[in-house]
């Protein structure tokens, strides 16, 4: 007698998989809110020149086109750097001036992975990772109480 290749429950193998028939996931809606609200930068270059955030992220602030934006190191407490914004026209957005000092505050270097968040009314939350995927952590010991500085590279230059 041939041997015929069952499964624990008896029944023979078909096609399939798990029990054949249609998928009973529901279907996906119409449209999907676009919701662009965090993206990486690779930096491949310079990392104190201007940055530009992916143009989805520029397309999601709905044609608002912000002169500035404030950048908060995810680590270092209230402190907001007001970056400036450019635009080229094209719809591509850059983080120019006092982005050098932010980078260097943060230990910002070549291959560097940047996580921005957008969090709303212009602020940006930023985790940075280094090389080797490792996120670089830093304290700041400075005593002002504001929520926001002169922009100088003074807090968070402490890595831990």
């Amino acid at each position: 007698m041939a041997s015929t290749s069952r499964t624990p429950t008896g029944r023979g193998r078909g096609r399939g998989g798990r029990g054949g028939g249609s998928s009973s996931l529901p279907p996906l809606p119409p449209t999907l809110p676009l919701i662009i609200d965090e993206f990486f930068i690779v930096v491949y270059e310079d990392p104190l020149v201007k940055k530009a955030p992916p143009k989805k992220f520029a397309d999601y602030l709905d044609g608002q086109e912000p002169a500035k934006v404030y950048l908060r190191a995810a680590d270092c407490g209230p402190h907001l750097w007001t970056v400036e914004v450019l635009f080229d026209g094209q719809g591509r957005m850059y983080l120019d001036k006092v982005w050098d000092n932010f980078a260097i505050a943060h230990g910002v270097d070549f291959v560097c992975f940047l996580h921005f968040k957008y969090e709303g009314d212009g602020v940006l939350t930023v985790k940075v990772f280094d090389g080797t995927m490792c996120r670089k952590y830093y304290y700041s010991d400075d005593k002002d109480t504001d929520d926001e500085i002169d922009d100088d590279v003074k807090p968070c230059i402490y890595p831990l």
